[in-house]
């Protein structure tokens, strides 16, 4: 996976937050992304998160303030979305479901009042099924990271 900073700052490239409800079928509570940009499509993908004392995970749920290890996980899946878009063009009728997590390492999670950075990169895509690899960062550190696999299918009607 390429090294490349990321930063917040550009926020005209990211999203809008209505868009990332049409490309997630997650909603508030768990929706672990406000904005996503395509980096190259079908191939590798940013997603921002800021983290706030407001949320449901707030203040009084979080040891030490810290996002759980397993939530930044799902952040980095739901952001893995915007490059399966990428993938299947044309085919609104798919989705795609989260199957696993391998390799998964933390570092420092991400407190109330951060931001993460959560940078998605397809490794391969065979028969429906999708290899990505996720790094996570705050400021420019590694807070974790994660290969996983995404099953594309159909949708249920």
């Amino acid at each position: 996976m390429t090294n490349r900073s990321i930063s917040s700052d550009d926020v005209s490239d990211w999203s809008d937050a209505l868009d990332v409800l049409s490309v997630l079928p997650h909603r508030y509570p768990f929706l672990f992304v406000d904005r996503l940009r395509v980096i190259e499509p079908g191939r590798r993908a940013v997603g921002l998160k800021r983290i706030t004392g407001a949320e449901w995970l707030g203040e009084s749920e979080l040891p030490n303030g810290e996002m759980p290890g397993l939530l930044v996980v799902e952040a980095l899946a739901q952001t893995s979305a915007a490059v399966l878009i990428g993938l299947l063009e044309g085919s609104n009728d798919r989705i795609g479901y989260f199957a696993g997590a391998d390799r998964v390492k933390f570092r420092s999670l991400p407190h109330i009042g951060d931001t993460l950075i959560m940078s998605v990169e397809l490794v391969w895509y065979r028969r429906g099924v999708a290899r990505l690899c996720g790094i996570a960062t705050v400021n420019g550190r590694l807070s974790a990271r994660a290969d996983f696999s995404t099953v594309v299918r159909g949708r249920a009607a």
